[in-house]
């Protein structure tokens, strides 16, 4: 297997990716567009997995006094209706990527969710504002998915585009590689704050530099992105059809592509579950469930997402090597016989903690490194980032978006040993879907 220096060395050549079939080093060019796609997208989900990470903490400033257990359901139900806008940001934004460009589509991404940010950061307590808290909330949230909706199709299409022929899963790796990086950032920036600050520092104000952090990130990522280079394959496109342009590339999508759209769908349901209770809600989980002190649940979460992301580039390199049915394959079947003693494992106990991560983090991978590119080679370029976007939002919002929530209500019921059920069932989904579908390692991308 190539090593990463050799996949990502210096290739002069600029001519289009269908012209060179057998091409495995990244232009110039290319590894600029990855640059900016993979650093951009780290700091917009370092905004997004902020949420997450201090949910358990500033619950109780947006909802009435009471219950603290009714005020973390009722962030995490906010955290769910974020899930529901990301079809919405899907059609729209992916369109709007389609018809005007993957480099404008990106730049308008980050700087919504950055925006948000700074809104939840600045929200007054509902001892002070009372229900304008929680409606502010719920419409930041709002802002939030509808970004991260779009994110993912724009920045998938262009980071996939930019890749040589042969290295097209290694590039789309890169895509996921930046949102475990952004996951890590999130958990980086909670394991600091939670141990340097007491309890009430914490409680009043160290939840919200948190989110002004990840708005001044987004400020970077948006100059980043709005100086890179468009992607070959939709000037291309431009080129070939300049009076053509999709006026709604989601219709294009659903009556011209069902098949791609119907697996993009099925491919996403069981790594989306699961990666957002591994990568996201497992130190909120299990310092609920076991009582783990939250500051090392996030530490060792932070411990076993640079893991993940260190070893993502190298699956995606096998997956160039061998294929994406059998990496997805594997992914899946491993949550499938080992979703039990893994859940069943943790405990109030760090080490055991940072195993049960780093087992599932190592299935993940195989998910993990194969969802951009295979999605992108399932659609032609004029619909390529709707076609991404949109069934991928869909099933995120269904399975994803409500997982947090439905695995804490499960706990408060009672119900906490029956969650492995919950994500044994996903990865069999996922199996079936794996095994069933064409393998597109070597297709023509367009």
């Amino acid at each position: 297997m190539p090593s990463l220096r050799e996949s990502i060395g210096p290739q002069m050549s600029t001519a289009p990716q269908t012209n060179q079939p057998h091409e495995t080093k990244l232009s110039r060019k290319g590894r600029k567009a990855l640059l900016a796609g993979a650093v951009g997208n780290t700091v917009e989900w370092v905004d997004w997995a902020i949420y997450t990470t201090f949910s358990s903490v500033f619950a109780v400033h947006f909802f009435p006094a009471g219950d603290p257990a009714v005020a973390l359901l009722s962030t995490l139900a906010v955290f769910a209706v974020g899930f529901i806008m990301r079809p919405i940001g899907a059609a729209v934004l992916g369109n709007f990527t389609d018809r005007h460009g993957r480099k404008k589509g990106m730049a308008l991404t980050i700087g919504l969710m950055a925006g948000a940010s700074a809104i939840i950061a600045i929200t007054p307590d509902y001892s002070m504002i009372g229900i304008f808290a929680p409606i502010i909330l719920v419409l930041a949230r709002m802002l939030q998915g509808f970004s991260a909706g779009g994110e993912f199709g724009a920045s998938s299409a262009f980071m996939v585009e930019a890749a040589a022929p042969q290295r097209r899963a290694f590039a789309g790796s890169w895509q996921q590689v930046s949102v475990g990086a952004g996951s890590l950032l999130a958990a980086g920036i909670g394991a600091v704050i939670t141990s340097a600050l007491d309890s009430e520092a914490l409680d009043s104000w160290g939840w919200r530099l948190a989110f002004a952090l990840g708005a001044l990130l987004g400020l970077f990522g948006l100059w980043l992105r709005s100086n890179v280079a468009e992607s070959e394959s939709f000037e291309a496109v431009k080129a070939a059809k300049p009076t053509d342009e999709p006026k709604r590339s989601y219709l294009a999508m659903f009556t011209q592509h069902p098949g791609a759209v119907a697996r993009v769908f099925g491919i996403t349901i069981a790594g989306t579950l699961l990666y957002y209770i591994w990568v996201s809600y497992l130190p909120t989980y299990a310092h609920v469930a076991t009582g783990l002190p939250l500051n090392q649940a996030l530490t060792a979460n932070f411990m076993a997402i640079a893991y993940f992301i260190c070893a993502l580039p190298f699956v995606g390199l096998l997956s160039d090597k061998i294929g994406r049915k059998p990496t997805m394959s594997a992914f899946a079947a491993g949550f499938l016989v080992l979703a039990f003693p893994l859940l069943n494992f943790l405990d109030n106990n760090f080490w055991i903690f940072l195993i049960v991560e780093l087992i599932g983090m190592t299935l993940l991978l195989g998910y993990s490194a194969n969802c951009a590119v295979i999605m992108a080679e399932q659609f032609p370029p004029e619909v390529r980032a709707t076609g991404i976007g949109l069934p991928y939002a869909l099933a995120v919002a269904i399975f994803g978006g409500t997982a947090p929530y439905i695995i804490t209500w499960m706990n408060d019921m009672g119900a906490g040993d029956k969650v492995w059920i919950y994500c044994a069932v996903a990865a069999a989904i996922g199996l079936a879907v794996y095994l069933t579908m064409p393998e597109t390692k070597g297709k023509k991308l367009g």
